[in-house]
């Protein structure tokens, strides 16, 4: 039988536990090499940095394993009931873990695999997720090597299958600790980092060269984007950020947005700097109804509020409509808001109509790293037949003489380009309006061979890749004859 050792990480104040002697076999390691006989559950106290790694090992297999968004764990009604207890620093530790997983999905998953002779336990899933939490930690964060593992090894204690692998889970970070980097640096995380579905269909629509700068922009963590109602210079130097070129404030604050200077003043809101272009399609709006569809939850509202617009807000969401409500009270601007389905709300015709459809989502994937994870092909027919029926609703809804702008903030041509040449000839009322160059800020890259605007997550580069990309959108500005 082999002897058991004892060991501490972590200094003189880290809780000892022990584990068998392993024997590493240079080939990999195997699952069924290193299980407990049996796992006790022996009381211990809260160790620091464990509560925020175990609440994201539950948002983790909340996306893997139950289909669920990282949206609707993190806020609202569906959210990790432990997030209450979490300092403010802890919280954004552990977005910051969840995050980088899922940034890095395919890569962690290859590497671990190459250190497992039998894979994953298919019986513990739980062990996945914590490997790949201190694999990530190791790799990528600022975390000391031996507190990952540790904290790895508790967070496989604490649940009742994975524990019976805490042995496992020792020695493969053990490993990645001592030769990740180098494996990793031989991997190419643009391939492994996107589901094959969506990188065939971007190498079709874009080209490899363009697939692979997408993929590559979507690995970095994106700065924070705010609309600023006035003094964007003043505000920047505030933030300590910066003033792109089309308008935005972009900054490297980490944190809770409300602890932001200006926030309680309400003298900015979150927005991505591309969603904040559409808007400006329409030119002048003071003094214009307009309806913004598919609104929440509002930052093209608070926007065309702030230019002088009469707008009606429509989104059939009661509840992203409430939030809608709370971002124009600390904002201090006005807005009609109607909780309603489009294709069945009624109403007198407006002088502009501003559609931002449901979409795949695909051009978030840099803010939203759970998306590629959580999407399907097949979804985009469904959203297309969607789209084509609210596109047409816009139609109705305006005047003879109306703007109307479509946008999406997918990189899906059937989602896009596809849906206004589409409209165009299925509806004789409607022509194009190309853009130019001046309207968005002289970005003549933003803007398509027709005349569309469509921006990508490698666009604004920036030699420091955290200051860089920007969303994926497209817009389309149409004339209703």
């Amino acid at each position: 039988m082999t002897r058991p050792r004892r060991i501490n990480r972590g200094g003189a104040d880290a809780v000892s536990f022990t584990l068998p002697k392993l024997a590493v076999r240079p080939a990999g390691v195997s699952c069924e090499r290193f299980p407990m006989r049996r796992a006790r559950s022996l009381p211990q106290p809260e160790v620091p940095g464990l509560a925020a790694r175990r609440i994201a090992a539950d948002i983790l297999d909340g996306v893997l394993r139950r289909r669920l968004s990282l949206d609707e764990q993190l806020s609202g009604k569906g959210a990790h009931p432990g997030l209450a207890t979490l300092a403010d620093r802890d919280r954004a530790l552990m977005r910051r873990l969840v995050a980088t997983v899922l940034r890095r999905l395919g890569t962690l998953r290859h590497l671990l695999g190459g250190f497992l002779e039998s894979g994953f336990p298919r019986d513990a899933p739980r062990v996945e997720t914590v490997l790949m939490l201190g694999a990530a930690q190791i790799l990528w964060l600022d975390v000391p090597d031996h507190a990952a593992v540790d904290l790895a090894v508790r967070l496989a204690q604490a649940d009742r299958r994975a524990a019976h692998f805490v042995g496992l889970v020792n020695a493969v970070l053990r490993r990645v600790a001592e030769n990740g980097a180098v494996r990793i640096a031989d991997i190419d995380a643009a391939k492994f980092d996107t589901p094959d579905w969506l990188m065939k269909r971007w190498k079709r629509t874009y080209g490899s060269a363009q697939a692979r700068s997408i993929a590559q922009a979507n690995a970095h963590e994106p700065a924070l984007d705010l609309t600023v109602k006035q003094d964007a210079e003043s505000w920047a130097a505030r933030l300590r950020g910066r003033v792109l070129p089309t308008g935005s404030v972009r900054t490297q604050a980490h944190g809770a947005i409300a602890m932001l200077p200006g926030f309680n003043e309400g003298a900015w809101w979150v927005q991505d700097a591309a969603a904040a272009l559409p808007v400006r399609l329409f030119g002048d709006v003071r003094g214009q109804r307009v309806a913004d569809l598919c609104a929440a939850p509002g930052g093209k509202t608070a926007q065309l509020a702030l230019a002088g617009a009469r707008v009606t807000a429509v989104d059939r969401s009661a509840q992203r409509m409430l939030r809608l409500r709370e971002n124009l009270a600390r904002l201090a601007l006005e807005a009609e808001i109607v909780a309603a389905d489009v294709l069945e709300w009624q109403s007198e015709k407006f002088d502009a109509v501003l559609l931002d459809a449901p979409c795949s989502s695909s051009g978030t994937i840099r803010r939203h790293p759970d998306v590629p994870w959580l999407k399907a092909e097949t979804e985009i027919a469904v959203l297309a037949s969607l789209q084509q029926r609210l596109l047409d609703r816009a139609v109705e809804l305006a005047k003879p003489g109306a703007t109307i702008v479509y946008c999406v903030c997918s990189l899906e041509p059937e989602e896009s380009e596809g849906q206004i040449d589409a409209l165009l000839a299925r509806d004789s009322r409607v022509i194009r309006k190309p853009l130019a160059a001046a309207e968005i800020m002289g970005h003549d890259e933003f803007i398509t061979a027709v005349g569309d605007l469509r921006t990508l997550p490698y666009h604004l580069p920036d030699p420091e890749p955290q200051w860089g990309g920007l969303d994926g959108f497209y817009a389309a500005r149409l004339l209703r004859e």
